[in-house]
């Protein structure tokens, strides 16, 4: 049934996790999020970082706001057991977090080191499956899960090198846990903007040679902006989008279609 209700989330209760400061793609999301009625649960890496997160928490206001290092299982876990507490549900997750060591990051994928990359899939990929076996009991409504990904996870981006196969990993998850979800009402999806000047990009070799291609290629010429990823990101939260699920919803200005 038509209804605008269909397109907000007043009442829906969401987190957080991956914002580092005013520049990421998951402070876009929370904004967005807050915009259209949901209420958030907001956390940051470490006490160092705390201090770039702060004023996003005072001018979002989220109900919760603690540290999450999501190789802390202690930490990860005090998140969700605050949730159930104040809330006793969740209705969305956005996982927003990658990370590999900076010589395996900027070096070619055959001398990537094992150690390097297993920490750079437990960070950017199995911390998202462990995100939703803590959401799944507290989904009791149905709800979404959203993981951040990126054009290099399906076709080799020069420079990408190593996060191009753990991306990939996220994405394939992604489809594997909208199957096994889907029979509680747990939409799961892959957000893939194109290149955006967060923090976390910074660390890939030649970035900027990466903008200035890909603004020249993209049909759209210009990035896709943080309020624009979060925007569409929050459409897939809100009950319009209840039959879309395991895919890969690309906001990148129509660069994935060139050839």
């Amino acid at each position: 049934m038509y209804s605008m209700d269909n397109f907000n989330l007043k009442g829906k209760k969401g987190l957080i996790l991956g914002i580092a400061n005013q520049h990421s793609i998951a402070y876009g999301c929370a904004k967005a999020f807050k915009t259209l009625g949901a209420e958030l649960a907001i956390t940051y890496l470490n006490e160092p970082s705390k201090k770039f997160v702060d004023p996003i928490a005072e001018e979002l206001e989220p109900e919760i706001f603690m540290p999450c290092d999501v190789q802390n299982e202690e930490e990860f876990a005090a998140v969700f057991a605050a949730i159930e507490k104040k809330w006793g549900k969740l209705d969305f997750a956005l996982h927003s977090i990658a990370f590999a060591p900076k010589e395996d990051l900027q070096g070619r994928l055959v001398d990537s080191s094992s150690a390097g990359f297993l920490t750079a899939i437990d960070i950017s990929c199995h911390s998202f499956i462990r995100m939703a076996k803590m959401a799944e009991p507290l989904m009791v409504d149905g709800g979404s899960l959203f993981a951040m990904s990126y054009y290099g996870a399906e076709k080799v981006v020069n420079n990408y090198d190593l996060m191009g196969p753990v991306k990939a990993a996220l994405e394939s998850s992604v489809r594997y846990l909208a199957n096994e979800l889907g029979p509680k009402g747990i939409r799961v999806y892959t957000i893939s903007p194109g290149p955006v000047k967060t923090r976390a990009a910074s660390g890939l070799k030649s970035f900027d040679d990466l903008i200035t291609e890909t603004v020249k290629r993209t049909p759209a010429h210009h990035l896709a902006t943080i309020e624009d990823i979060g925007m569409a990101t929050a459409l897939m939260a809100t009950p319009a989008a209840k039959m879309i699920s395991g895919d890969t919803v690309y906001i990148d200005g129509g660069f994935h279609v060139m050839g």
